[in-house]
């Protein structure tokens, strides 16, 4: 099945990708791994990571893809992949995607959005690095180890016609 996704190339996408088991913690237990290919993928296939967050069970990311392309399908394969291999299979697999080849560690499916402006590109920064607050991780964003906040940057202040997820448009 194909599924309609924004096919914009050099566009600005945020990306939302879960494990399978949403209990599980994989993601921060190896964080290394998942860096790692994440690495090399971008190495054959490039893209500026604008921001990202690893939660235990969940990522959310902001590429930016290359002029010309629009294969992030391809990229979001290969990282799941190659992270799955690189894992010890101590998951039970259903038949369904025994049949498909498939580990089970991933949900097959993952959430994408095309970034339309500045406005929306800071509030989804902004969603990524409040995220492992909301989902009760951390009690400030600063304190979460696996997020794009701790990258050296000049704060950028919202222009007036936006407001932070935790700002009130009042």
């Amino acid at each position: 099945m194909r599924y309609r996704r924004a096919q914009t190339a050099g566009a600005t996408y945020f990306f939302t990708v879960n494990l399978a088991n949403r209990r599980s913690d994989l993601l921060v237990q190896h964080i290394d791994e998942l860096r790692e290919v994440t690495r090399i993928v971008k190495r054959t296939h490039p893209f500026v990571i604008e921001a990202i967050v690893v939660l235990p069970e969940h990522l959310h990311a902001i590429w930016k893809l290359p002029e010309g392309d629009a294969d992030y399908p391809m990229r979001w394969s290969l990282i799941k992949s190659s992270f799955s291999r690189g894992l010890e299979k101590t998951e039970s697999i259903r038949a369904s995607r025994v049949k498909k080849r498939e580990r089970g560690i991933w949900q097959r499916r993952y959430w994408e959005h095309q970034i339309r402006d500045e406005c929306d590109f800071e509030k989804h920064v902004d969603y990524i690095h409040y995220n492992p607050v909301k989902h009760g991780y951390a009690k400030r964003p600063i304190d979460w180890p696996f997020s794009t906040l701790h990258r050296k940057r000049t704060p950028q202040p919202h222009s007036q016609n936006c407001f932070s997820l935790n700002q009130s448009p009042i």
